[in-house]
């Protein structure tokens, strides 16, 4: 098995918590993100595992970037064996009555419509593989809307989360297997485009990025005859 794995969101929150967690279990990680200064923080903050994380600057939500990336990645490195959608994004005013059309295309097309160009750029690979685990960090607001979330991000991590069903409804008999993880609050970036900034005794209460990576490993090193199909985690 080629122990590469591909990371979306790799320069922040739970996307950089993964690419560390990865990375010290062994595994070479592309992190992708927009901004190669995040992605470079990531990359310094693995130490002596430095030189076993690739950064590549790409912005998700353009179908030819992530097409043009996969291509790359594949000529330069091998296929790969896991990738991890971990992108994602929400805007402070994103209730039904102040919901801009920009803000919820954006919302989209990070959250729902990167994530599918992604698996359509490594899927092909794993397909012909017989290998591979795509995991989909989703919400629990893909379980369940709430206010608190918004009708857009909530319309998106439905999205993903049938998008999760499917590759395994289609895939699983060609050795590929999908893992949904929905988890509640988690003190990341995104927090700080809520309308109400939760403060730092509130963040504290929540899980962390790397409790999140945990999941992922988990997920990851299980068997290959074996898949957690759906996985919920919350604050205790």
């Amino acid at each position: 098995m080629n122990q590469l794995a591909v990371v979306t969101g790799g320069g922040s929150g739970v996307g950089q918590a993964t690419v560390l967690a990865l990375v010290n279990a062994g595994w070479s990680v592309v992190a992708l993100g927009r901004r190669r200064s995040a992605l470079e923080e990531t990359r310094s903050l693995a130490g002596a595992s430095a030189d076993r994380v690739t950064v590549i600057e790409c912005d998700i939500a353009q179908q030819e970037s992530v097409r043009e990336v996969g291509r790359r990645i594949e000529a330069e490195m091998g296929t790969v064996e896991v990738l991890v959608n971990a992108a994602g994004t929400n805007a402070p005013q994103r209730a039904l009555e102040v919901l801009s059309d920009v803000d919820y295309r954006a919302m989209m097309d990070t959250n729902l419509n990167g994530a599918y160009y992604c698996v359509q750029a490594f899927l092909p690979g794993m397909r012909n593989r017989g290998s591979g685990t795509i995991v989909n960090i989703i919400s629990d607001a893909g379980k369940q809307a709430s206010p608190k979330a918004g009708p857009a991000y909530v319309m998106s991590k439905f999205g993903l989360a049938g998008l999760t069903q499917a590759i395994n409804a289609e895939e699983r008999a060609r050795g590929v297997r999908a893992i949904g993880i929905f988890p509640g609050d988690i003190n990341t970036p995104l927090l700080n485009r809520r309308p109400v900034v939760p403060d730092e005794v509130a963040r504290a209460r929540m899980m962390q990025p790397e409790d999140i990576a945990a999941c992922v490993l988990l997920a990851v090193q299980l068997p290959s005859r074996a898949v957690i199909e759906e996985l919920i985690i919350r604050p205790r």
